[in-house]
């Protein structure tokens, strides 16, 4: 008899298993469909020996304090601030957007005060701002929505910024700075050794039990336990009673090249002519030196592994009708971005999963926070480069 079976090994599932286990002395069945730990974060070594991103890169950043020294009970770290370029016009100019960026574009030579009036006099102000289209026009104007968002936004989620909910780029800043951080986070860094050394510290425990490659139905059938948390989609969980919750997907092209360095930073966006909406190069997150580098392509589309809630009205409403039948379900927990139909950052679902043990376990965040490191923890240890 299991105190819970965890569905889905990813950040919330680890987190909720780890805490329940070394906390609070719970057995745990850890039960994920994929043969490996770590979700969509799961990293690897490829054939060449580069430390790879199987599922596209994954960037740590947060402001809680909180998360950090959670996860820093699993990891050292690597500093590390991501930068991020879109090819425009031909030009490698920074996102988002900052004076720049707009500099590089139309040839100007603004300060911080001539960019403010700028931005201001090409804004285009909607009565309402309902839209993600309304969001980047109110504060940029059309022709920079046109050349940086519109085009990559429609490969993205499939549908025009005019279709798309507000939160789709309410979240983008525009820097009248040169700041050309993408996040401007507290804690900016990546695990030194991987994510994937991460989760495998994490939930290194007596009490949890891993059962990978394997359908948590076929495995619930056949063990017994006491209750459940649930990270998977919420739609499939009961059997897609009100229909199918849209989401979009990812194929992904990995490359070796020859070469020691292809891009300047991380990660180049392209929002217009080509068919992928960006290039990775895993090097520049975790510091590497090797005589190759590892590359890879995203291409959005429909189908396979849900990644991205589409974020519009009639899919909320049709979540809703989901949660209402979550929340009747007994001795069954829904965490995460799939279970909670909402796109969180990797620090947001670590939050989400310490608040519902909380819940659970009755201690408050701070007291499982403040719990001894594991054995053999190498607990908050932040380097500038990785060995």
């Amino acid at each position: 008899m299991f105190d819970y079976i965890v569905v889905g090994a990813g950040f919330a599932g680890s987190v909720v298993a780890s805490q329940m286990a070394r906390n609070f002395g719970k057995t745990v069945l850890l039960v994920d469909r994929r043969d490996h730990v770590g979700g969509n974060a799961y990293d690897h070594y490829d054939q060449s020996g580069i430390l790879v991103h199987k599922y596209g890169p994954h960037i740590f950043h947060t402001n809680s304090r909180d998360v950090f020294e959670y996860l820093s009970k699993f990891t050292e770290w690597r500093q590390y601030e991501h930068r991020v370029r879109a090819k425009v016009d031909g030009k490698l100019v920074p996102i988002p957007i900052n004076l720049d960026t707009v500099n590089s574009i139309y040839g100007l030579n603004l300060d911080v005060q001539d960019l403010e009036a700028y931005l201001e006099s090409v804004a285009e102000k909607p009565a309402v701002i309902r839209t993600a289209e309304d969001v980047v026009v109110s504060r940029v104007g059309r022709d920079l929505y046109e050349k940086m968002f519109r085009g990559y936004t429609r490969k993205q989620w499939g549908l025009d910024p005019s279709e798309l909910d507000a939160s789709v780029t309410a979240r983008i800043p525009v820097r009248t700075n040169r700041d050309d951080r993408y996040f401007t986070d507290t804690y900016q860094a990546m695990p030194l050794h991987g994510f994937t050394r991460m989760f495998e510290n994490m939930l290194d425990h007596p009490n949890i039990t891993l059962a990978l490659g394997l359908c948590y139905r076929d495995v619930a059938r056949c063990v017994k336990f006491r209750e459940m948390v649930y990270t998977g989609p919420i739609d499939e969980f009961f059997d897609y009673r009100f229909g199918n919750l849209p989401y979009r997907s990812l194929q992904f092209k990995h490359e070796t090249l020859d070469v020691e360095r292809l891009q300047p930073v991380a990660v180049i966006n392209y929002p217009n002519e080509h068919p992928y909406t960006r290039v990775t190069e895993f090097k520049h997150l975790s510091g590497q030196t090797h005589r190759k580098t590892s590359i890879v392509y995203e291409f959005p589309c429909n189908g396979g592994d849900p990644y991205y809630p589409v974020p519009r009205p009639e899919n909320a409403i049709l979540y809703k009708q989901y949660e209402a039948l979550g929340a009747a379900t007994p001795n069954v927990h829904f965490v995460g971005r799939l279970a909670t139909y909402k796109y969180y950052n990797m620090d947001q679902v670590v939050g989400q999963a310490l608040t519902l043990c909380s819940k659970l376990s009755g201690a408050t965040r701070g007291e499982m926070i403040r719990k001894p490191a594991p054995i053999g923890s190498t607990a908050g240890a932040v380097k500038s480069e990785a060995n």
